[in-house]
């Protein structure tokens, strides 16, 4: 059992975040892709609303098979697919084994796919991290002609000060050169993270 008290995440306002396991995820699409119509409308953009649900429903019931925490997806203004996931875990040590360190995140979440992760250690308001930047062959997507795409990530690994616990920030995109702003956007949410015992 966590003993955390508190944990919170936020986004920025081009995020959306994904319902909550007790939702429906038709209903909730429905509502979503309605706001980001508007939203973008305002902004001179004129999506189909049928696609961005489509896309809203599948990103929400592929993450619901993960069951995190929180999850959030990046829909600029424009776009009626999702250009990047965040989500948050929760990692408890095991009744006998042994205790979390970032070392131990470090070593656990790294993959060698495209060379070395580049790993850091840094102190974040809610408390110590290891952050991980790594590249994945992953699968594509249903009816793409490749089998493989590359997927970028940015993971991190923190233990709130006072915690045995770990909060784990998994971030992923596919889409080409939006790396150098989501790594400072993902950072600032990490950044913003509460988790408190």
């Amino acid at each position: 059992m966590s003993d955390l008290d508190v944990l919170g995440v936020s986004v920025p306002e081009d995020w959306v975040t994904l319902p909550l396991p007790e939702d429906s995820v038709a209903a909730w699409a429905r509502e979503t892709s309605a706001e980001l119509v508007e939203r973008s409308r305002a902004a001179g953009y004129a999506l189909d609303s049928r696609a961005l649900r489509s896309d809203l429903k599948a990103w929400a019931k592929d993450s619901r098979r993960r069951d995190p925490f929180s999850a959030s997806l990046l829909y600029p203004d424009g776009f009626e697919s999702a250009l990047a996931l965040v989500e948050v875990t929760l990692l408890e040590p095991g009744a006998t084994g042994p205790r979390i360190t970032l070392e131990g995140l470090a070593e656990s979440f790294s993959a060698q796919d495209f060379g070395p992760p580049e790993v850091s250690y840094v102190d974040l308001p809610a408390g110590p991290a290891v952050r991980i930047r790594q590249n994945f062959a992953a699968e594509s997507s249903a009816g793409a002609e490749d089998p493989k795409v590359l997927q970028e990530t940015l993971t991190y690994g923190l233990i709130p000060h006072g915690s045995v616990c770990a909060v784990m920030l998994f971030a992923s995109w596919t889409f080409p050169g939006i790396a150098p702003e989501l790594e400072e956007t993902i950072d600032e949410i990490a950044r913003r993270m509460e988790a408190a015992v």
